[in-house]
């Protein structure tokens, strides 16, 4: 959970230095090499069925989008806001469309916590402030797409039932590092990399930390602990983001953002309670 919220600042401090699909050919590239090896000791299977690799396919396209809203938020507005915002928000938005797309039935406890989640929502971006330019800003725009991109990608990977989640996860970034490589790339960047240790550094730790150990510490927890237990640590994620992006970033974060914060993570407890916490492997463990 600390990887995934210091993801928020290594964006931050990458995207003074290249753009979100040089970051994103890095950071899935990177991270793509790296799961070899962790899958070889797992003795997981690299073989993976035609259902398998087309839904990899698509959740790399999802994939791509998500990263590209999430690295321009990050680059222009706050890291701990958005840290705290698309973490918080995802839950909710993945409940809804599994209400309205997919039939999943609706209590009196999700109704209330919808409303608890959407004051809560609504009190991180400030709008008790009655400041328009503050609310109505691009950074917002791209946190909010960001939130409805990776429900769509978790009810993707929901979808591949015969491989293993860090199997699927391995195929799902080598694509997304080829689509980008193959449309979106000018390779000339790699010869201009900054050599500067801010950039290396933070490089290594969301390529590394933030996405091939933090993944595999999370589906090899769920395998050991369950989806429930696991799943609850997600609720850290907003207040490491916050925190580290107080602390390196010198951003303030205002009493706004936490009092949301603490709102949306009781409105998504109430949405869980009583179900799995993970829509994208949820799948997985009944088969199991």
């Amino acid at each position: 959970m600390l990887g995934w919220g210091a993801s928020w600042v290594n964006v931050k401090f990458i995207s003074s230095y290249i753009d979100e699909y040089e970051m994103i050919f890095l950071r899935f590239g990177l991270a793509s090499i790296s799961f070899i090896p962790i899958l070889i000791f797992l003795k997981k299977s690299f073989k993976i069925d035609k259902k398998s690799l087309f839904l990899a396919f698509l959740a790399a396209i999802v994939n791509v989008a998500y990263m590209k809203f999430f690295f321009l938020g990050a680059k222009l507005g706050s890291a701990g806001l958005g840290g705290a915002f698309v973490t918080t928000l995802v839950p909710i938005i993945t409940f809804l469309m599994m209400a309205l797309f997919f039939g999943k039935k609706i209590e009196k406890k999700d109704i209330l916590a919808l409303f608890l989640g959407a004051f809560g929502v609504l009190t991180i971006l400030g709008v008790w402030n009655l400041d328009s330019e503050h609310i109505f800003t691009k950074y917002n725009l791209y946190f909010v797409l960001a939130s409805f991109m990776w429900p769509i990608l978790s009810i993707i990977s929901s979808k591949a039932t015969k491989i293993a989640p860090l199997v699927f996860i391995f195929y799902m970034y080598s694509i997304t590092t080829l689509l980008v490589g193959i449309f979106f790339i000018d390779f000339s960047f790699l010869s201009n990399l900054s050599g500067d240790f801010n950039f290396i550094f933070n490089l290594v730790c969301i390529a590394f930390i933030g996405t091939t150990f933090a993944t595999t510490v999370y589906f090899v927890g769920i395998e050991k602990l369950g989806t429930n237990e696991v799943s609850s640590f997600i609720f850290l994620v907003p207040f490491f983001a916050i925190g580290l992006s107080s602390f390196f970033l010198k951003e303030k974060i205002g009493i706004y953002v936490i009092i949301g914060t603490i709102l949306t993570i009781i409105a998504v407890s109430m949405l869980n309670m009583g179900t799995s916490k993970n829509p994208s492997i949820s799948q997985r463990d009944k088969k199991k």
